[in-house]
């Protein structure tokens, strides 16, 4: 390997390191003192998540149970410590010892935490009213934390959360526009909301950290040290590696993989880019394309459930869904996005006229080359498909099936397939500059480590067949994976009959450098979700998303789309200097509620988890958007491109990623939500099809390179099999509006479980002088009385006629649609009335669209088909 060359990726490794892990590197006695604090950290967690604390209660008598407000302040308390130890303070501070002032940082930082668990009682007896010395430890807890995002997260975040900060101090104050105002906030109550209760820096994003992402970092790290990352890569060569721009096929294959257990577009980068980068390059791949191709796929590594970037957890958390639900959710946008990746290398390789890379001499018809090409990114699909279904059948019939049988099975599928694995070499790190003769064959490399899927199932089954929470899912994969870690090397020494003793040696270190890895990977996540606690915290106390809201509304002139294209600018640009975890906390917290509610005004009903999955998508399409895309400079560090051009480039392969977010919140079947089995297998293929039309317009070429009227037409085509309803919809009504006192008959008349749309229009309770409208759905429930007046008393509407309209009473609290409706003044001088409701009319089916679209596309085939110089594949 060059000079040069091994320069530009120990920078690369070197931006992992300030970005993701920690950028100084000690020895010695404080080296290990750090590893044993990061151990620490992860045997923490694996701690709490296990009934290990309840065992030493009933065994033992020793109670050493934490409760989860505990388990937060020790796990902030963690990551302000290692912050502190891991990441210089300044660009000139040391990167080999500790400084005496980070000394003194950590142990602040710590006492700060730990302050909260052992004063707990104290804390709890005098509510609301903090002593001097708890606006002391909370001062000091708030400064350590915002050093420790400074030095890890960068000074983008700290400038927000102290944007939020000065707002709750002086958000009364005549220099700031009145329609922002608010009351304004004491330093102790302030101080008391943020630090001593679990409303800011220990709030919800604290907790599902401590509770949920810990553990799925872990396990990737831990999958990562065991050697997955490298079998990736090599399952990923030895299938796509032969075809046309075979090396990026091959990258966007390993970083889909990579996806499902890691969380950082960045590692992604630097881990499967340093091998595929130079391999593009010698195949023909410019080095900026060959940057922004593993650009593009290691970002949309975050898309994969179920980890997505540690986002899934806080998604479930916000939005109320069920986690497996949210996996659920995220699966087809995420994988019709690296389909369509691989279409985009695919078009580039033909522009370019480029070749595979040689493949082993084998005889294979030409549907089992189309089987190869297609198992890279469908042999996902079929493991969550065969979990779901295969294992979920094998639950169905033996419904006395104990989890410790399912495990024991497991460890019999485990020495099996290691077995198989001890006949073949293990894998080595190949250096990506050395001549390749012949690429391996798929099935020997895939015998080497298919023993790697079983944690992943085994995480699968916990969340889809047993529905365990998703921090039992992870403990008992984690648990798994160290099982595996530990037993691997030795197992299959056993079998191929050598020194078994050293391999245990090497098990136990590989355990042992997981459990820091993962430690040192979660820092940045445990600052970053502890400082968009501040964020959120803030939101709570001021009620700063509603005036935040009814600015951007303003802006946006009461348009939807016109909002979701603010929100999305607004994603893309703090997304540049915060990462996606705090990206999407800060945005989804002020901006979510605010497009359900205009979507409600406006007669559109857009479902909460889409406009989280909306405000996710565009964080992450920050880390590639120039100027500042760290993601990219990892690659233009790799490929010695220039990382603006990667930038640009990447974030042009990632546009139909940028699309999606929009499609999905007009066509909610692109989410699975209340989709079936055969219409989301229909969903997926029409959705596939049509993004990869659009890549192909967005490329310039099909069969040959289009002209404008072909990708005109290619856009309309795509835009059609994506949302047929948008053409149906200018042809029929899609509702039935029935309107006045008649409305009570229509609603009387609607069969069980007919969703009716309620039109309402009252005075604002914020501003009682002008008349907003709200569309609230109604679904006929079961047992329902014929009657509509009492079928909407029952859900705690109660209506009555006057003069001609219908008014409506303020419902109850707790009631179905008590909080929907405070938006409303029900005490003004303007009466809440009923306006109208609607039901969904009969009309032909949506699809019949795809006929004139498919008939475009074969018009644009014939045009292109005359033009075409090289095979299509």
């Amino acid at each position: 390997m060059s000079i040069e060359r091994h320069k530009a990726q120990v920078d690369a490794q070197e931006l992992v390191a300030q970005t993701d892990t920690g950028a100084r590197m000690l020895t010695g006695n404080v080296g290990k003192f750090v590893a044993i604090v990061a151990f620490t950290w992860s045997a923490f967690q694996l701690y709490v998540a296990s009934s290990l604390p309840f065992w030493l209660v009933d065994v033992a008598g020793i109670n050493l149970i934490f409760n989860n407000s505990e388990v937060r302040f020790i796990h902030v308390a963690f990551g302000l410590a290692l912050a502190a130890f891991a990441y210089p303070l300044f660009s000139r501070s040391p990167r080999t010892r500790i400084p005496w002032y980070d000394w003194l940082l950590a142990a602040l930082g710590v006492f700060a935490c730990l302050y909260l668990v052992v004063m707990k009682d104290g804390i709890a007896m005098r509510a609301g009213q903090p002593t001097t010395m708890d606006l002391i430890v909370s001062t000091i807890g708030m400064v350590v934390t915002g050093i420790a995002v400074y030095r890890s997260l960068g000074l983008a975040l700290v400038i927000v959360a102290s944007v939020f900060l000065f707002y709750v101090f002086f958000g009364n104050q005549p220099f700031i526009p009145e329609a922002i105002q608010w009351r304004g906030a004491s330093y102790g109550k302030a101080m008391w909301h943020y630090w001593m209760q679990l409303e800011g820096v220990f709030g919800v994003a604290a907790g599902v950290s401590a509770s949920m992402i810990f553990l799925f970092v872990l396990f990737g790290s831990l999958l990562e040290k065991a050697g997955a990352g490298n079998y990736f890569i090599k399952v990923a060569f030895a299938l796509l590696g032969h075809l046309r721009g075979g090396p990026a096929k091959a990258a966007v294959v390993a970083s889909a993989m990579s996806g499902l257990y890691s969380g950082s577009s960045i590692a992604n980068v630097v881990t499967t880019g340093t091998f595929t980068i130079p391999l593009m390059k010698r195949t023909g791949f410019p080095a900026e394309k060959a940057g922004a191709v593993e650009v593009a796929s290691s970002v949309n590594g975050q898309l994969m459930p179920p980890v997505m970037g540690a986002a899934a957890f806080l998604i479930a958390e916000f939005t109320g869904v069920g986690y497996h639900e949210v996996v659920k959710h995220a699966f087809v946008p995420a994988v019709i996005s690296y389909i369509a990746l691989i279409y985009i290398v695919h078009l580039e390789a033909l522009k370019m006229n480029l070749r595979g890379l040689p493949k082993p001499p084998m005889h294979l018809t030409a549907m089992r080359r189309l089987i190869g090409v297609l198992t890279g990114f469908i042999g996902i699909s079929v493991l969550g498909m065969a979990v779901y279904y295969g294992l979920g059948l094998v639950k169905q019939l033996f419904p006395e099936l104990t989890f410790s049988t399912v495990l024991l099975i497991f460890l019999v599928a485990y020495l099996f397939l290691i077995r198989v694995a001890a006949k073949l070499p293990d894998l080595e790190v190949d250096d990506p500059n050395a001549p390749i003769k012949e690429l391996p064959r798929a099935g020997d490399v895939g015998r080497t480590g298919y023993y790697f899927i079983l944690p992943i199932v085994i995480l699968i089954w916990c969340i889809l067949i047993e529905r365990f929470s998703p921090s039992l899912s992870a403990f008992y994969a984690t648990v798994a994976m160290i099982f595996i870690v530990l037993t691997h090397r030795p197992l299959k020494a056993l079998f191929r009959n050598t020194n078994w003793r050293s391999e245990v040696k090497q098990g136990i270190g590989d355990f042992v450098d997981g459990m820091i890895g993962g430690a040192r990977n979660m820092i940045g996540i445990a600052v970053a979700t502890a400082a968009a606690g501040v964020i959120v915290g803030t939101v709570s106390l001021t009620g700063a998303h509603q005036m935040i809201g009814e600015l951007v509304e303003f802006l946006s002139g009461g348009n939807l789309l016109a909002m979701l294209l603010l929100v999305a600018v607004m994603s893309l640009i703090l997304g540049m200097g915060l990462p996606t975890t705090a990206n999407y906390l800060v945005v989804s917290s002020l901006m979510a509620p605010v497009i359900v509610e205009l979507g409600a005004q406006t007669g559109f009903l857009v479902p909460l988890i889409a406009v989280h999955f909306f405000v996710f998508y565009f964080g992450i399409l920050a880390d590639v958007t120039p100027p500042v895309g760290l993601a990219a400079f990892a690659a233009g560090a790799i490929s010695q491109g220039d990382p603006i051009r990667t930038g640009v480039q990447g974030f042009f392969y990632s546009i139909r990623t940028a699309l999606l977010p929009f499609l999905f919140i007009f066509n909610t079947d692109l989410l699975l939500i209340d989709v079936g089995p055969l219409q989301a297998i229909f969903v997926f293929i029409t959705a596939t099809i049509a993004m990869m039309l659009f890549a192909a317009a967005m490329q310039g070429y099909l069969l040959a390179r289009s002209r404008i009227w072909e990708t005109v037409v290619l856009i309309v085509v795509a835009f059609t099999l994506f949302r047929p309803g948008f053409w149906l919809d200018q042809v029929q009504d899609r509702y039935i509006t029935t309107a006045g006192p008649p409305v009570i008959e229509k609603i009387g008349r609607a069969a069980i479980g007919t969703e009716v749309r309620l039109n309402l229009a009252g005075p604002d309770f914020d501003n009682p002088d002008d008349i907003i409208t709200l569309t609230v759905p109604f679904t006929v429930p079961e047992d329902s009385p014929v009657d509509g007046l009492a079928r909407l008393d029952d859900e705690g509407l109660t209506i009555f006629e006057e003069d001609g309209k219908l008014l409506m009473d303020e419902p109850f609290p707790g009631t179905p649609f008590a909080q929907q409706l405070q938006k409303f003044d029900f005490y003004g001088d303007d009466p809440v009335t009923l306006v109208s409701a609607q039901v969904e009319a009969e009309r032909m089916p949506k699809e019949v669209f795809y006929i004139p679209g498919l008939l475009l596309l074969g018009l644009v085939l014939v045009s292109q088909r005359r033009r075409q110089t090289q095979p299509a594949f």
